[in-house]
C-alpha cells in the first residue's frame, strides 16, 4: 500500500505537534482540534502567544523584543531614505486640495445666503446642511 504524499504545510505542523505532546494530550482529551490547531498555525504561525501553552518554555521575551527592534530598523531605514523637498512639496498639495474642499463646501453653504428672500433669513436661524434633500 503507497502512502499519499502530504502538502508541505501539513507536513511542517506535524513536525511541529511532534515537538508540543500538550497539544496531542488537548486534541485527544477534545478541548481542541488538529484543524482548529492547523489554521491558527497556519495564519499566526508557530512563534505565536497561542501556543505558549503547549511549549516546555514560553518564547522568551529577548525574540520578541528582536522582532519589535527589527521593525524599528524597518521604520527607521524608510526614514533615512526619504526625501525631505518631496515630503514638503506632498505636504503642500495635500494642504492646497484640503483648502480647495474647503472652498467648495464654503460655497454649498453660503450659496443660499446671497438671495435677499424671506425664506433665506428664516434658513439662516437652523444649521444649513448642503446635502438635504426636499420631499416632494
Amino acid at each position: 500500500m503507497t502512502s499519499k504524499k502530504l502538502h508541505p504545510s501539513v507536513e511542517k505542523f506535524k513536525e511541529f505537534a511532534q515537538k508540543h505532546p500538550k497539544m496531542v494530550k488537548e486534541v485527544r482529551s477534545g478541548k481542541a482540534s488538529w484543524q482548529e490547531l492547523y489554521e491558527d498555525w497556519y495564519l499566526l504561525g508557530e512563534e505565536d502567544p497561542r501556543f505558549d501553552p503547549y511549549r516546555e518554555e514560553p518564547l522568551k521575551k529577548e525574540a520578541q523584543d528582536k522582532g519589535d527592534m527589527k521593525w524599528m530598523n524597518q521604520i527607521g531605514g524608510m526614514l533615512k531614505n526619504m526625501d525631505a523637498n518631496q515630503m514638503q512639496q506632498h505636504i503642500n498639495q495635500l494642504s492646497q486640495a484640503i483648502g480647495s474642499i474647503q472652498g467648495v463646501l464654503a460655497q454649498f453653504q453660503g450659496g443660499n445666503s446671497t438671495r435677499g428672500s424671506a425664506a433665506s433669513s428664516s434658513a439662516d436661524s437652523k444649521p444649513k446642511n448642503p446635502f438635504s434633500f426636499r420631499k416632494d
